[in-house]
């Protein structure tokens, strides 16, 4: 058996995982959430499994989380809960600074009790500006100065501390942008979709040339599963991420047709904060672990689209 904690697990990735360990029976999975930005709904189907406990409180707060941890002996931590979102987070940088406190909280928590492992979601946001591309775990500076990426940089660093004085083992994800059907209208590809099938104009900061990769989010979970079952990536960073890059404009163009919209692609002002001009991840380590091709970005499109058919029946 194992038993196995997941922060933000209302959140569209955290779902997703809890999910697909549901599917193992010998896991039995805790999950917690403030629904400050995370649906209960995602957790619609964990809910129905007897297997699955779901508990309202934030891992910010340490008399919430004292008695969690203390009453249960976790195996397994992932630790997901974050403020998420470019917009949400240029507006709040102080709420964001606060998930600090989450990420000692667990830590100072579980230090002293048998857990094996914790896996952090940290982001590519530490990257800042690249200096290089790929953007690879080893050699690619920490650059960023936004609130964001500092408090997944902070993140990183406190676990690392906590693995060298108390021996605690940590995975650390470095995720890119990740997509799928469960993902907020906050996140680009999302809302591009949305307004898509609205046929509302799709907004598109600057020239829309900056780039980003798109990760189907079952390529982001198995990566993540296959860690955990096959012990594997103990006291190491990866990427969690696609290596192929498309321009924002282009990716607009791309949900128009597919979609066959009427919607039409308006430039806005550039953002002065938080638009990087390229974002590509080295997700060799990543691959090596998955073990198989990742989705074609068309694909998981359409994948969105066909949930969101049989969602609206």
């Amino acid at each position: 058996m194992k038993k196995i904690l997941v922060t933000g697990a209302a959140g569209f990735i955290p779902s997703s995982l809890i999910d697909k360990l549901l599917l193992e029976e010998q896991n039995f999975v805790v999950g917690i959430d403030n629904l400050l930005t995370g649906n209960k709904c995602n957790l619609n189907s964990a809910c129905e499994d007897p297997r699955f406990t779901f508990i309202k409180a934030d891992a910010n707060s340490f008399e919430d989380m004292s008695p969690i941890l203390s009453s249960n002996s976790f195996d397994y931590i992932f630790h997901y809960a974050a403020v998420v979102g470019v917009q949400r987070t240029l507006a709040n940088p102080l709420l964001v600074l606060q998930d600090i406190n989450g990420i000692n909280n667990i830590l100072l928590l579980a230090k002293n009790t048998c857990l094996k492992r914790i896996f952090f979601s940290s982001s590519s946001e530490v990257y800042g500006e690249p200096v290089e591309i790929p953007q690879n775990e080893l050699t690619t500076p920490l650059n960023s100065r936004l609130p964001y990426a500092i408090v997944k940089n902070v993140g990183e660093a406190f676990i690392k501390a906590y693995q060298q004085e108390h021996g605690l083992d940590y995975t650390i994800f470095r995720f890119f942008n990740t997509y799928g059907f469960r993902q907020s209208t906050d996140f680009v590809l999302s809302k591009f979709i949305r307004n898509a099938l609205k046929g509302e104009d799709i907004t598109v900061y600057g020239d829309g040339t900056q780039t980003r990769t798109f990760c189907y989010i079952d390529d982001n979970v198995d990566t993540t599963i296959k860690c955990l079952d096959k012990n594997i990536g103990i006291n190491q960073v990866f990427n969690i991420g696609s290596d192929i890059e498309i321009s924002i404009k282009k990716l607009a163009e791309l949900v128009i047709s597919i979609t066959s919209s009427s919607s039409k692609i308006i430039h806005l002002p550039p953002l002065e904060d938080g638009d990087m001009r390229r974002r590509c991840p080295d997700n060799s380590l990543m691959m090596d672990i998955l073990g198989r091709p990742l989705y074609k970005l068309e694909d998981g499109i359409k994948e969105i689209l066909k949930n969101l058919r049989n969602y609206n029946k």
